[in-house]
């Protein structure tokens, strides 16, 4: 997809902010030639303060004001935090996993298949697409925001699994039996009433295909907000999501929780995060590894809806590494590059993630390089826009190997970290990646299934 212009820009939180000052961090943001901000992904609470009572004026206020300043805007659907009131109200929203019901605080605690759960998100998502994508800037939509599965195990998901095998089968629980050699340690299913329940089994062809159809239940709930999306938006716009990867400190590997292969066929163009050491700890392995999954699932350029300017104290870059970081992604197909957040949030979690800017919104280092390469992107960007490699190694991945390796681990390591901790499969994948990238060996990123891999 080629957006016209090399595309540079920050997440930014209007409706964090301590006090009023969205005309001063434009003008900041004009000052380094940020031409893109993602908004609105994580403020449903603001949206929505009360059951059916709506305030979409910040939203409104930020879309407006960047439109007069020529600095175009994609909108993130909030749905991946709900408001305090429907987890009061209705209870059942809320995730079950192998922990039991989760009480509300974090993000991600929902259940994303919960009938009530998906009457409010289509009802947010409709309002806020119909009053967005009337604006010229509004570039695009993101879907939720780093969607997985959650391990949701709820009552109905068994439900659903059990539904799902029964239709597999044909209704022949002997051949679900043998294929999945139930009989050890009478694990047998001996009439589907008897289903069990799958967070206990020890029985790694069963767990390993619940996995799947887990996997599956973010396939189709992402299809599910952008087939809504797609009914309001404008011809002009897209559609997209971020993903994010398994976590050890920062980008590691393939993400267990959600096939983005699956998932990006309902997209118009991917997305990314990309989360990478910095200092004496940044070779390029993550920037480049991420951007390689990126690229090659729909073998063409993409987005970084989110790599860090700063973050933690151990992220804060060296002089010229941030400039280093943004052409190592646009080396790998990136047409986008958009930070992390615009600037350091006051409270919360994530109080000590720094942004471009810091807690003071004065200019500092960081945001003097970010000045620097938006110039130069502002110049030469757009001779990126098309680039495209015709690599001749692939690495071919499956979640389901992944799985697979999670319940038998090739390697003893600590009993709590067995399933869904140490994914060894991302070291596997890490062992062959790394050592091709330092013999400077460039790839493609493939599913098992891909099509091209026979080309």
């Amino acid at each position: 997809m080629n957006f016209g212009k090399f595309l540079y820009g920050a997440a930014y939180y209007y409706e964090y902010l301590p006090y009023e000052r969205l005309e001063k961090d434009i003008k900041m943001m004009k000052a380094a030639h940020i031409n893109l901000v993602r908004i609105g992904e994580s403020t449903w609470s603001t949206y929505e303060p009360q059951e059916g009572i709506f305030d979409f004026n910040k939203l409104i206020k930020v879309i407006k004001s960047m439109n007069k300043a020529n600095i175009k805007v994609i909108v993130g659907t909030p749905t991946y935090a709900i408001p305090t009131w429907m987890s009061k109200k209705y209870p059942e929203v809320m995730l079950t996993d192998q922990t039991g019901k989760r009480k509300y605080g974090a993000r991600q605690l929902i259940d994303i298949t919960n009938p009530t759960f998906l009457f409010f998100a289509e009802r947010i998502i409709k309002k806020i697409i119909t009053i967005t994508s009337v604006f010229d800037n509004v570039i695009g939509y993101q879907a939720d925001n780093e969607t997985k599965h959650f391990n949701t195990s709820s009552s109905n998901i068994y439900i659903a699994f059990q539904k799902y095998l029964k239709e597999k089968y044909n209704g022949n629980i002997e051949q679900l039996n043998y294929d999945y050699g139930l009989d050890y340690w009478s694990n047998r299913i001996n009439s589907w009433e008897d289903f069990p329940p799958i967070n206990s089994t020890i029985n790694g062809s069963l767990g390993a295909s619940f996995e799947k159809f887990q996997r599956n239940l973010v396939t189709n709930y992402l299809k599910w907000q952008t087939n809504i999306i797609k009914d309001y938006k404008k011809d002009n716009q897209f559609i997209t999501s971020n993903f994010d990867f398994d976590w050890r400190h920062n980008s590691y590997g393939l993400n267990p929780y959600a096939n983005h292969f699956k998932i990006s066929k309902n997209f118009d163009i991917v997305a990314v995060d990309i989360y990478h050491p910095s200092q004496d700890n940044l070779d390029g392995v993550e920037i480049s590894l991420f951007g390689d999954i990126a690229r090659s699932i729909k073998n063409n350029n993409y987005i970084v809806m989110e790599t860090q300017s700063q973050g933690f104290k151990e992220w804060v870059p060296y002089p010229g590494q941030l400039r280093l970081q943004a052409y190592s992604h646009i080396a790998s197909g990136a047409s986008v590059i958009s930070y992390w957040p615009w600037a350091s949030i006051h409270n919360g979690y994530e109080t000590y993630w720094k942004g471009l800017l810091g807690h003071d919104f004065q200019k500092n280092p960081i945001y003097d390089e970010s000045v620097k390469i938006g110039s130069e992107l502002n110049n030469y960007g757009n001779l990126f826009l098309e680039t495209k490699k015709n690599n001749k190694v692939a690495i071919i991945v499956s979640n389901q190997s992944l799985t697979a390796i999670d319940w038998f681990p090739y390697r003893k390591i600590n009993d709590s970290l067995k399933k869904h901790g140490d994914h060894q499969y991302n070291d596997v994948l890490r062992s062959y990646y790394d050592s091709l990238y330092r013999l400077n060996i460039e790839v493609d990123i493939l599913p098992i299934d891909d099509k091209r891999i026979f080309n």
